[in-house]
């Protein structure tokens, strides 16, 4: 079955409409270059770093030429939001650093193949974890809070907390806060990355990781969602009219 892209625009399944016939073994390629690569980077110095760069920047390549309109969209969308965030997050505002004080150059292509492999793999878990996440989290956030030790995360579980309720990607969002903690977790405790105990500009505390870093990724899912959206409806507008057998197909299972 072939869904035109501006049929997307107002769907509240636009993120299950991604990737639904991905290249083979795709999660195995995406979880070996971020677990991996990772690992490289932190035990091998700048020969290492470089070499994770063209790896990540191979497999961003390989997904790019393996997807359709839409995946392309998602991927491209995903790396420019997060080339910008990472930008201003760690180079200028100082909320975290990577081992040299640079920006690698596989981060912001490593954010887009960690939303593919969200999207790859939140269909396969239950409805229930929309809202077993946030409650597992809560407990967490409501101590740290009393206690001092991540002020912080109050504002970015409030963030989640806002996409869980009111988003269309719901069991998406879960999955990302899931993934990334996971990530951050590994990240930090190798050393890729460390989180400065105070937001700067701030009085907010923070330990390393933040568990609500989580909300991060989901404010970046929902912008590249946004922005899928908007390119549906400006084609419609381009177009004047919506014709299926002149848009570009989305495949989609037959139901």
């Amino acid at each position: 079955m072939n869904v035109p892209l501006s049929a997307l625009e107002s769907s509240s399944t636009l993120h299950s409409n991604i990737w639904r016939t991905p290249p083979r073994h795709a999660e195995w390629h995406l979880l070996t270059v971020i677990v991996g690569g990772l690992a490289i980077d932190a035990h091998f110095g700048w020969p290492g770093q470089i070499a994770v760069n063209i790896w990540t920047i191979a497999v961003f390549v390989w997904l790019v030429r393996a997807g359709g309109y839409v995946e392309r969209c998602a991927l491209f969308a995903c790396l420019g939001i997060a080339a910008i965030g990472e930008a201003l997050c760690s180079l200028v505002w100082g909320l975290y650093d990577y081992q040299f004080g640079n920006l690698p150059l596989f981060v912001p292509p490593g954010h887009a193949l960690l939303m593919t492999l969200g999207v790859l793999s939140f269909r396969r878990l239950p409805q229930w974890i929309i809202w077993l996440t946030p409650l597992a989290a809560l407990p967490y956030v409501a101590v740290s809070w009393w206690q001092g030790w991540d002020t912080a995360g109050v504002l970015l579980f409030l963030v989640f907390a806002i996409c869980i309720a009111f988003g269309r990607a719901k069991r998406l969002y879960a999955t990302m806060f899931l993934l990334s903690l996971l990530m951050e977790i590994y990240g930090t405790w190798l050393g890729n990355w460390t989180w400065n105990p105070i937001v700067p500009g701030t009085n907010l505390t923070t330990p390393n990781p933040p568990i609500c870093a989580g909300a991060f990724y989901c404010v970046l899912d929902l912008l590249v969602l946004g922005i899928i959206a908007l390119l549906a409806k400006r084609r419609d507008k381009l177009s004047g009219q919506i014709n299926p057998t002149d848009c570009t197909p989305v495949q989609v299972e037959r139901s």
